[in-house]
């Protein structure tokens, strides 16, 4: 469709801006991809914003003594025929069926400017037909479906203010991956959970069968599995005489056991024996680490949930540490999670995985002390070495500039909803390629519901409207209206209970 004629403007048309002035009737809106011909082919072009212009109202001292003689400026002049739109365009670059470019011939005035094409958009933006469908491209009524290797092998971070859709944006993202169909290939998630706004997948009749969730208390992780180098991971403040100790304590477990489960009891008893360690200060130390790990009541004696059920094809596993209020124990088995499927996928045990970590600056925190952040160490290593085992990761965070950089650098498509703090808009254009200045004020004003998509996954960035979500809302996530109209009920039900007992 016809929306326009390029213009000669000042300085333009040039290879960064042009404008076009609308056709009589013609409607677009800021934000739409726009169609014209350049010597190299068709440009594609993001309308950057719609100016209205009016001769007549150009000199406001004009207009004000115009004004003073009592009457309006259009009742004096014809000024509303001579109003007119102008749409300021960014171009994005040249594109045919078998190859996309940057643009390096400007459009030339007097080109006749179209709405681009549903085809044209999917084509252009690189978008899949056999891909996740996470929403529709702005504007357009074109299906945002993206590439599963493209979103996900070389990680993904979704950023948001809260209560700008993170987790909503993040159930349609899990949905897609649980209904994906066996041949085209289906993955395992793992999903820490830390508010439980996820538990509506395991209420869902569609979604119940293939959800598993284990609860923070009845996390186990199993001690008779656990090296050395795992425990230096939840007590970073080990020195190496005190590794070597502990390691020795072990193998002498092990010998005794002869293959039988065993305790952090156990442990602590070996610990306290003076024939063991002759060292005071030495047992005293590791007496003191080991007795808070034993005191968290996650170690036992196996693992729950065991690794062949922690992460299985086209299968959720929540982890909902909502139950639990310490930050330690949290990171605690973040890490064990995170180390169990980095190690299941070096050696092919498990399929291959989406580790999703909600609120992922407080696991991983840029510029803390190794012991605030045990989980740290292997999120990054994992953002770094995990797409050579096809072990990715989804960021989930509301302050991606307390986010470790080296972890969000590593994700090469970012989905970005509202976001109005500065900092963090500053750090997302700093961290976010291709993310120009005009996308960037856009992002403070995104209504809830709405992202923008840069990075890997997509050619260009790309803002979507998200689509409706398929499964049940947990409880939890519901609005504050329906929670406090919710809990009136139940204590009127409660009250007439009483009542009619006594």
């Amino acid at each position: 469709m016809e929306v326009g004629t390029v213009i000669s403007s000042g300085s333009t048309p040039s290879t960064e801006k042009f404008y076009f002035v609308l056709a009589e009737h013609a409607l677009v809106r800021k934000g739409q991809f726009v169609v014209t011909k350049t010597e190299e082919g068709k440009l594609i072009s993001r309308i950057a914003d719609v100016i209205k212009v009016n001769p007549y109202f150009e000199r406001a001292d004009s207009v004000r003594e115009f004004e003073r003689s009592g009457k309006s400026l259009s009742e004096l002049f014809p000024s509303e025929r001579w109003e007119y739109l102008l749409a300021e365009c960014v171009p994005l670059g040249v594109y045919s069926e078998n190859s996309l470019q940057r643009s390096f011939v400007p459009p030339s005035p007097g080109e006749k400017v179209y709405l681009a094409e549903a085809q044209d958009i999917f084509n252009f933006f690189g978008l899949d037909e056999k891909g996740l469908l996470l929403g529709k491209v702005q504007h357009h009524e074109v299906e945002v479906k993206l590439n599963l290797t493209r979103l996900l092998q070389k990680h993904l971070a979704i950023l948001a203010m809260s209560g700008a859709g993170k987790s909503y944006l993040t159930t349609v993202l899990i949905e897609e991956l649980l209904d994906r169909k066996e041949e085209l290939g289906k993955i395992g998630v793992v999903l820490l959970d830390v508010h439980g706004e996820y538990l509506g997948f395991a209420e869902d009749e569609h979604y119940m069968h293939n959800t598993r969730i284990i609860m923070g208390r009845d996390f186990k992780i199993g001690v008779p599995g656990l090296s050395i180098n795992m425990f230096s991971e939840f007590i970073p403040q080990l020195t190496g005489a005190q590794k070597r100790e502990l390691s020795r304590i072990l193998s002498m477990i092990y010998e005794e056991k002869m293959g039988k489960p065993f305790s952090l009891k156990d442990v602590l008893e070996k610990i306290e024996d003076p024939r063991i360690i002759k060292k005071a200060d030495t047992r005293n130390i590791l007496h003191t680490f080991i007795s808070e790990l034993e005191s968290m009541g996650i170690f036992g004696y196996h693992d729950n949930p065991p690794l062949e059920k922690l992460s299985e094809p086209g299968k959720l596993t929540i982890i909902d540490v909502s139950d639990l209020t310490s930050t330690k124990e949290k990171q605690i088995i973040l890490t064990y999670i995170a180390n169990r499927l980095f190690n299941g996928r070096r050696l092919n045990l498990v399929p291959p995985t989406l580790l999703v970590i909600e609120e992922a600056h407080n696991f991983a925190p840029e510029g803390v002390k190794r012991e605030s952040a045990l989980s740290k160490p292997i999120i990054e290593k994992i953002a770094r070495e995990g797409r050579k085992f096809h072990l990715a990761l989804c960021l989930i965070s509301q302050r991606p500039i307390n986010l470790s950089t080296t972890a969000l650098s590593q994700c090469n498509t970012h989905i970005i909803l509202r976001v109005t703090n500065p900092y963090d808009l500053k750090h997302i254009g700093e961290t976010s390629e291709g993310i120009t200045s005009d996308v960037l004020k856009t992002i403070s004003s995104l209504q809830v519901g709405e992202a923008l998509i840069v990075g890997e996954a997509v050619n260009y960035p790309l803002f979507m409207k998200v689509r409706t979500r398929k499964s049940k809302k947990a409880e939890r996530g519901i609005p504050l209206e329906e929670a406090a109209v919710n809990f009136t009920r139940k204590k009127a039900r409660e009250n007439e209970d009483a009542k009619a007992f006594m």
